[in-house]
């Protein structure tokens, strides 16, 4: 194994007992999953972290991630789309991934469900709630999220499984702990009104302690176990 790989694994460990170690201090029983953030990285670091049990993979850009899926076909991985969702992409990403992430509007919910194909599992879907005060990230406010989130209950090439959040960047355990507080409310709202939601994604590299603290059940780790993406 190369000094890279060494590191890759290392790096990989490392977040898998922080996990654990903010699971305890949380005092929850179950830890959440890891996705770990591949997008810009090469198939070979994927298939080191394959190697040693890691099953869940995100790609932001659609061309990648599908080709990333056919050079590593032979390994039985999940596929994420984490990233911003392109109408013109739509045809791409929905056949290729097994989950989206970053639903936040009622046309790209219907394009999903037009191009999943008839023989596939329908597509795991998780509406992007937008938390904080910033013009220009993406998300759905509330309200949209309640009318997404029935819309997607009657399409039946997609399946509703959850929130997104991105929060707005900060230092702060307290704040980080306060925004993702407010997906966690409207997560529970959507667990009590359609009992096949079981996920709620949020935390990455740099506030995945406060998210487990707030019940998130998926984390999205990429830095931390894969250094800098490459430009």
């Amino acid at each position: 194994m190369t000094n890279n790989m060494s590191d890759l694994i290392d790096n990989y460990q490392q977040v898998m007992a922080r996990i654990q170690t903010a699971t305890e201090l949380a005092k929850r029983v179950k830890a959440p999953e890891l996705l770990a953030v591949s997008k810009r990285h090469d198939v070979e670091k994927i298939k080191a972290l394959a190697a040693i049990g890691q099953v869940d993979f995100g790609e932001s850009y659609a061309q990648e991630g599908v080709k990333k899926k056919e050079q590593l076909y032979e390994f039985p991985l999940v596929w994420h789309f984490i990233g911003p969702i392109q109408s013109n992409k739509v045809k791409l990403i929905a056949p290729n991934f097994d989950w989206v992430h970053s639903v936040d509007r009622i046309k790209t919910l219907q394009l999903l469900n037009h191009h999943r194909a008839d023989n596939q599992q329908p597509l795991n879907v998780l509406l992007q709630l937008k938390i904080g005060d910033e013009p220009n990230k993406s998300g759905a406010t509330y309200d949209d999220v309640v009318e997404l989130a029935a819309l997607a209950e009657n399409l039946e090439g997609l399946k509703l499984r959850g929130l997104m959040c991105i929060p707005p960047a900060s230092d702060d355990f307290n704040i980080q702990c306060g925004f993702f507080q407010e997906a966690e409310v409207v997560f529970g709202e959507m667990v009590s009104k359609y009992p096949q939601v079981d996920t709620l994604s949020m935390g990455m590299s740099g506030d995945l302690d406060a998210a487990i603290q707030t019940g998130s059940t998926l984390v999205r780790v990429g830095t931390d176990i894969f250094g800098r993406r490459p430009e």
